[in-house]
Parts: C-alpha cells; sequence; structure tokens
C-alpha cells in the first residue's frame, strides 16, 4: 500500500533532519515515527504504538504538546537533538495536507526553555579551532572569545553543555574535559575570514575592532562557527545576541582542570553535585543572575590587587553595615531572571507571564538602586508601558486569549465589547420574540455545534411565527433560528476570532517595543547579578566569622587559624582551625602524618583561602595575608584519568610535569602524594628531586603531604623547607587524630591503626603488626636479605627504605659515600642527573655495580 499524504509528508522533512528526533505536530501531540519512536519509548518510558497494522505497520510515540518540554528535556539529556515540527497553518483553512515545518532544533547548548535549564549555571554552547575558544549562552546572550593555549583548561571552567569541532580527532578529550557533547561540524564553518564578516554582519559593524577582537585569530573562526550554528538551529531572530566580549585571561587566576576538580570549586569529586563545593558554600543570591556571576567568579578570580581590594571595598560595605545588606536584598527579591527573559524576546518565545515578570521586576529597580547606591538605569517608560499594555495575570499561552489590557487598542475593545455584550442584546432579543410570539417559555440558547436557537417547546407549536427556520428537534421542543439571530451569531463569532487574531499581533508588538530595549536592559541585568553576588559574599563573611584579608605583592601566603570553608560547614564541632604560613624564607612545607589526620584538608584550605581572597571576598581565618598568587596548581588523585585508561603514575607524572614546567615564584603549588603509583625506591626518588626544583629552580610556594618519611631530611639540607606534622594521641592500642598541624615530621604512620578503623579484618590487623614489628627489628645485611616471595615472619624482613640502607653502608663505604655527596653541587644538576646520580650512590650502597643501574 502506497504511504499516505500525511506519511509523505513527515518522510520528506524527516530526510532533511535524519540526525534529530523529529516532533511532528498532530493536533494537541507531537507524534515520531519508526526509529525515533522506539528510541523516545525507550528513553521516555512512553508507549509504542502503531499507526498502520499488519505489513504496512509504522512505529509510533507521542507525547503532548503542553507538556513537551520536560519530555524534549530528558530526550536532551540522553544525548538526542530535538527537531520541533509545527504545524504552520490553521487544520480548518487547510486545503487537504496541513502545511508543517521545523521551526527550531534544540540541542544541548542552544536551549532557552526555561523548565529545563538550570537558573543557577549558564548552559553554553563552545566552540573550539586550533587554539581558538568561543562560548555564548543562547538563553541570556553573552558570547565571549578568546586565543588561548590552554583550551581543555577553559573548557572546564565554563563547562559547555555542547561543544562544536571540526572533525572528530579532538571528540573525546573534549567531551572529558567538558561532561557535554561534541558536535561535528565542518572545517570551512571554522574559517576567520567568513566569520568576521558574518559577525560583523550580525552585529551590524564594520569590523570586529570595536568588541577588542579584531586581531585574533583562530578565536574569530570558532565564534564564526557558533553564529552560524546558532542560527541553523533557532530559525528565528536573535536580537538578544547584541554584544562579542573578549575574555580577558591576563586579568584572572588561571586554574587548571585539575585543580578546580580538586579543590572541587563547582561540584564534588565524588558524586559531582553541587551540595558540598565551594560555590554551595557561597551561594546566597537572591536571583539567578546573581548565581550565574558568582559560579563566574570562582571558578575565573582576579589576579589585580587594585581590582580585588576595589571588589573587596563593595563587599565591606554590606558587611559592615547589616541594615544596608538585608535592604539590598530584599529590593532582589521581586526581580526576575531578567537575562533569561531577554533572551526569550530577543528569540521571539518570550510569552505573556514573561513580560509580567519583566515588568514586576523593572519596576524593583529604584528600590535596588537606592538601597545599593549603583545606578540601574532608566526603565520607567518600559514599565509604564507594559503595565498599560498587559494584563496583571495573563494565561501563559498567548492562544488562550485575555493577554492585553482593556484600553490599551481601541479596536481590540470594539470587538471585545461584541462579545461581552452579547449577554444583553440576547436577554433583549428574548424578550421582544417571546412579546411578538405569545410563548412566555420562549428561550434563546447557545449549543457548540449548532450555535445561537431559539427553544420552543411542541405545547407552542403552533404559535411559531412564518420567518422562524426550523434548525433541530428534541423531544418535546424544536430549535429555530431568524435571519436576525443568525446575523448576529456572525457577528460575534467573526468578532471573537478577529480579536484574538489582532490581541496576537499587538502582543507581537508589544515585545518587539521590549526587544529595542535589550542591550540596556543586559547593562542592567548585569549590574542587578553583581550586587546580589556581592550580597552573598558578605552574608557567608559574617554568618561564617570570617575576615578581610589583606592582599599584596609579597611572595607570602599567611592564614591565622585557617579554615576548610566547606569541612566547617559539614562539620562545625569538629572542625580544628590551623595556621598556614608558606613563601619567603619557608617556601616548601612537608606535611607529613597518618591518613585521615586532615594533611589533605590542610593544604587544600591553604589553596582555597588564597582563591578566595582573590575573588574579593573574605576567608575563614581570624588574620589573612595573601600576596598575589598568578595559578594554583594541585596534584591530587588520578580517578578521572584512571577510567580513561591512564596509569596512576603516567596521570600523576604528566600532572607533575604540568607543574614543573609552568610554575612560577608567584604560583601556589600543592601536592597530595607523587610517586605511590611505582615502586618505593623510585617514588621517593623523585618526589625528591621534585621538591628540590620547586625549592631551588621555581621558588613556588609549595604545600607538600606525604607519607614518604624520609624527605624530611630535606629539612636539614634545604632552608626554605619547613617540616609540620599532624598532631596524633596514642592511647592504649588506640590513636586520637587530633587534627593539629605542629612543627616538625612525623615518626610513625599509624596506617595499621588507620586500617582498623576502616573495618579490615582483627586478624589482617593482627598480622599486620607482627610483620611491621618484625621490619622493623630487622638488621641482617643486604646480601642475607630474604625474597618478598617468602611467607613474611617477625624478625626476618627489613624496611625497604632508600635512606636506611644508606644508613645501614658497611662502615668503610661510608666516608666515600658521604665525600661523594659533599662534591656535588644540587644548584647545577637537573632532576634527571639527581635521580641518575642518587641512583649510583644507592648502587654503592649496596655493593653493586652502578652502571647496572643507570638506563
Amino acid at each position: 500500500m502506497p504511504p499516505t499524504p500525511l506519511m509523505e509528508q513527515y518522510a520528506a522533512i524527516k530526510r532533511q533532519h535524519a540526525g534529530e528526533i523529529l516532533l511532528f505536530r498532530l493536533g494537541d501531540f507531537y507524534e515520531m515515527f519508526y526509529e525515533d519512536a522506539k528510541t523516545a519509548s525507550k528513553v521516555l518510558g512512553i508507549v509504542l504504538t502503531s499507526r498502520s497494522k499488519g505489513e504496512d505497520r509504522v512505529p509510533m510515540a507521542g507525547i503532548p504538546h503542553h507538556s513537551s518540554q520536560s519530555y524534549i528535556g530528558r530526550l536532551l539529556k540522553a544525548g538526542h537533538r530535538v527537531a520541533v515540527c509545527e504545524q504552520m497553518q490553521d487544520p480548518e483553512e487547510a486545503d487537504g495536507i496541513v502545511e508543517r515545518a521545523v521551526v527550531r532544533v534544540i540541542t544541548p547548548g542552544t536551549l532557552v526553555e526555561e523548565p529545563i535549564l538550570d537558573e543557577k549555571r549558564n548552559n553554553y554552547l563552545a566552540a573550539v579551532a586550533d587554539g581558538g575558544l568561543a562560548w555564548v549562552d543562547t538563553s541570556t546572550g553573552r558570547f565571549l572569545l578568546e586565543d588561548t593555549p590552554h583550551v581543555l583548561d577553559e573548557l572546564a571552567r565554563i563547562a559547555p553543555a555542547e561543544t562544536l569541532v571540526a572533525g572528530e580527532r579532538d571528540v573525546e578529550r573534549i567531551r572529558a574535559a567538558t561532561g557535554g557533547i561534541a558536535t561535528v561540524r565542518h572545517e570551512w564553518a571554522f574559517e576567520p575570514g567568513a566569520a568576521r564578516k558574518d559577525l560583523a554582519a550580525h552585529f551590524g559593524v564594520a569590523n570586529l575592532a570595536g568588541f577588542g577582537c579584531e586581531e585574533l585569530g583562530p578565536a574569530v573562526g570558532a565564534a564564526g562557527a557558533i553564529l552560524a550554528y546558532v542560527k541553523e538551529t533557532q530559525r528565528g531572530p536573535l536580537r538578544h545576541i547584541v554584544r562579542l566580549e573578549r575574555h580577558q585571561a591576563a586579568g584572572r587566576l588561571f586554574l587548571d582542570r585539575q585543580t578546580q576538580s580538586a579543590l572541587e570549586l563547582t561540584e564534588t569529586q565524588r558524586t559531582g553535585e553541587r551540595v558540598g563545593s565551594l560555590l554551595w558554600v557561597l551561594d546566597r543570591t537572591a536571583t539567578a543572575m546573581g548565581a550565574r556571576l558568582l559560579r563566574e567568579w570562582v571558578t575565573a578570580p582576579l589576579a589585580d590587587a587594585a581590582s580585588i581590594r576595589a571588589r573587596q571595598d563593595q563587599v565591606a560595605a554590606l558587611v559592615d553595615d547589616r541594615f544596608k545588606r538585608q535592604d539590598v536584598q530584599a529590593a532582589l527579591k521581586p526581580i526576575c531572571d531578567i537575562e533569561r527573559v531577554l533572551a526569550r524576546v530577543g528569540a521571539g518565545r518570550a510569552h505573556p507571564r514573561d513580560l509580567v515578570g519583566l515588568r514586576g521586576s523593572v519596576a524593583a529597580l529604584p528600590a535596588l538602586a537606592k538601597a545599593s547606591g549603583r545606578a540601574m538605569g532608566d526603565h520607567a517608560a518600559l514599565a509604564e508601558y507594559l503595565q498599560r499594555a498587559v494584563v496583571d495575570e495573563p494565561p501563559h499561552l498567548l492562544t488562550d486569549g485575555g493577554i492585553i489590557r482593556r484600553g490599551f487598542d481601541e479596536e481590540l475593545d470594539r470587538l471585545r465589547s461584541i462579545s461581552t455584550d452579547g449577554k444583553s442584546w440576547l436577554a433583549s432579543f428574548e424578550k421582544r420574540e417571546a412579546e411578538r410570539t405569545g410563548i412566555g417559555s420562549l428561550k434563546v440558547g447557545y449549543q457548540r455545534v449548532f450555535g445561537y436557537f431559539i427553544e420552543i417547546t411542541n405545547v407552542h407549536r403552533e404559535k411559531v411565527p412564518a420567518d422562524y427556520v426550523r434548525k433541530q428537534t428534541l423531544k418535546n421542543a424544536e430549535r429555530y433560528i431568524t435571519p436576525e439571530l443568525k446575523d448576529y451569531e456572525t457577528q460575534v463569532l467573526n468578532a471573537d476570532e478577529r480579536a484574538r487574531k489582532l490581541e496576537g499581533e499587538i502582543f507581537k508588538r508589544v515585545r518587539d517595543r521590549v526587544a529595542q530595549e535589550i542591550p540596556g536592559l543586559q547593562e542592567t541585568a548585569r549590574a542587578v547579578a553583581e550586587v546580589d553576588a556581592l550580597a552573598s559574599l558578605a552574608q557567608v563573611a559574617e554568618e561564617h566569622d570570617y575576615v578581610r584579608p589583606a592582599v599584596d605583592e609579597s611572595p607570602v601566603l599567611e592564614a591565622r587559624d585557617a579554615r576548610h570553608p566547606v569541612l566547617e560547614r559539614v562539620m562545625p564541632e569538629k572542625f580544628v582551625p590551623n595556621d598556614v604560613v608558606v613563601g619567603g624564607d619557608q617556601r616548601v612545607l612537608l606535611i607529613t602524618g597518618p591518613n585521615m589526620a586532615g594533611k589533605s584538608t590542610y593544604i587544600r584550605q591553604a589553596a582555597l583561602v588564597a582563591l578566595l581572597a582573590q575573588m574579593g571576598s573574605w576567608v575563614p581565618a581570624k588574620s589573612a595575608r595573601v600576596g598575589l598568587v598568578d595559578r594554583i596548581f594541585t596534584r591530587v588523585g588520578a580517578s578521572d584519568e584512571l577510567t580513561r585508561g591512564a596509569s596512576t603514575f603516567m596521570v600523576e607524572m604528566n600532572e607533575t610535569a604540568n607543574i614543573l614546567n609552568h610554575a612560577t615564584p608567584r604560583s601556589l603549588v600543592i601536592l597530595d602524594e607523587i610517586g605511590r603509583g611505582t615502586s618505593t625506591f623510585d617514588g621517593l626518588s623523585i618526589a625528591w628531586a621534585v621538591t628540590e626544583h620547586l625549592h631551588d629552580r621555581i621558588g613556588a610556594r609549595t604545600l607538600f603531604a606525604t607519607h614518604y618519611h624520609e624527605l624530611t631530611e630535606l629539612g636539614r639540607v634545604l632552608p626554605g623547607v619547613r617540616n609540620l606534622h599532624v598532631d596524633v594521641k596514642e592511647w592504649g592500642e588506640s590513636v586520637v587524630f587530633l587534627h593539629r598541624i605542629v612543627e616538625g615530621p612525623t615518626d610513625k604512620s599509624y596506617g595499621i591503626h588507620v586500617a582498623r578503623l576502616a573495618g579490615i579484618p582483627r586478624e589482617v590487623v593482627e598480622r599486620a603488626k607482627v610483620i611491621l614489628a618484625g621490619l622493623e627489628a630487622l638488621t641482617v645485611d643486604d646480601k642475607e636479605r630474604p625474597r618478598m616471595a617468602k611467607k613474611p615472619k617477625a624478625g626476618d624482613m627489613e624496611q625497604l627504605s632508600l635512606f636506611a640502607d644508606m644508613v645501614r653502608a658497611r662502615p668503610s663505604e661510608r666516608p666515600a659515600i658521604l665525600g661523594e655527596l659533599a662534591k656535588l653541587d644540587v644548584n647545577s644538576m637537573t632532576p634527571l642527573e639527581a635521580l641518575a646520580k642518587l641512583a649510583e650512590i644507592v648502587a654503592k650502597a649496596r655493593g653493586q655495580n652502578p652502571e647496572s643501574r643507570i638506563q
């Protein structure tokens, strides 16, 4: 059987959108057919039916039009693109098949639908092109670009929902960096020359010099690819995308992917949830715009002392004056998400309630300006216009009518009057006809199918006038129509239809009037967001006893009684503050101690104090002084890379190499173990050499938490290394972690105690104690060392310590080894040379041939 005209129409449209789930509008439903239907049935959990039976069976699944957004959101989350195909004409006016067309392609990066979006974070669409990066939030209109050597790190910071790439080469890396989808586009879409012309045409400028982007290359190509993609998918006006911003990375504290993840700035490492992150602690904003801006501040702190102090002054004004802060927060409450309302206005998708929300927000601006002391723009004329135009409580859908206020448009009022005044006309008509016919029970009514009618019971059938035309017969009555009543019906029905059509046109004119003010309103929205973010920082500072840090050009980070901002919220009664002093004469802190004692917390809180200070925020401490940091580096954990097949050791070495190759004396380096993924000797040697390099060659402020107790020897030979350890109280066979950082190296690891606390079976713990006692007591010569394959017994093993081997070298060899060490100029040696020399000395101490150890 040949396909029906409807299915032929569907097939023609689907061929143009083979890569999308096609939502095909049929009345009040969006229907999906064939493979789309099967996919939607699985993803959405909806019933899979069929349009025909037998051999012509067509799989079909549908979703209600009025609740489609939640279904679309689920399809996007599952990684699908959605093409929305609407009916382009009234079915009653169609001559045959209703005209249909795809009005929009929805992708994860091009969303503007409010119910699907996360109001507290931007929904970015990014594009990458040969060291160029651009990103746009179509739900707010913000459009940025930059040429950068740190594309993946920047992508991790902005976390786009979708990234456009040229070809398949970098797809997996980009997916891994962003957690979003990567969409492959043709390479010609990223060509900078064509992009300049397209961007200039969109913004109505001769060139991009006014945006500070004229000399950029690959980034302009990426921006052009974005603009073309957005136009292709949105298929409507983009009046809310009014400017191009060049991202100024030079004025920001750079944070690579590892640092953003390790410090859990916006989400936790373990669950990926916002709760438990730094942003979770800081976010006390009243508006969605403020929440999004605060997220931006957290992931891109400032790097200029003057800018930091300026922001601190703004926070201080709200910390010092509680009443002012309360007035600001009260004035913020009525303000809606102006940025996203404007985006829907600019895209031609704003609904009536959007304009009511915008009107209320604009009306609230004078109070906010007064409370904050900051200009918010003059939008009084727009507020007055919207007040005259739109009713206070309009329906959500434009087609429902009742949107435009009476008195705004004379013709609309006249058409409405025909309908609303109909009751009095009908009552008058009914009275006249009852008197004319002498039938007191005569009634005028309305039925949806038959329209208006005059109903007369059969008792009075003989009195029916000759000009009455029978319309419908009932059991005990007849219904009639007259020329006068028919004319009235035509007039009323036409008036109602014309009123609805006119009201839609008027609403679009009102929306266009708002669109004219988008640039100024976007500036106002940014000002509102800044005031909100500042008030949030002030609120947190007061509630949690934060202090204003001194920010200067010194090479020091000093925080007295510093706390971890997240952990103190989670466990306020148990958290122990500690001093952090690093930089200058003590630029490397070596922190030893058992697991669970607080080493990792200590080094992370130092990094968070620095980051908060450069945000312009107060910090969790009694006093703090932060010398400007250009970058924060972390070497912590490797779980993300392990899921992609990289070994623990390779991940550690990659991250460590990144630090050694890019850190400067202005950097802050946080190391939580190095060398765990290889043998003890290799790992310890590398950790030793890395610490020396950071101390001697780079001079960066470094906090290194380690289980290699042998590294504490560096505190004796390197002047800038300071040993610290976490205090532990022994109580019988138990230990109590005091979480207090004190001077000096630790003398025990307490690993067996930690194993017991973790629930390791008692017999395993007891056996470990026996083995440990044997390792600590054994003093046999190297040549008599037992093989590890042999089952160990108490007293027959020695601790495998590189430096213990050196100390136990034969007396005749000790002077030679020490003399050789004394001749070394460690300041002129590279890390690789140091490792080779160290391996040679170890070999000699063991009586081995040094040449056999050097590869």
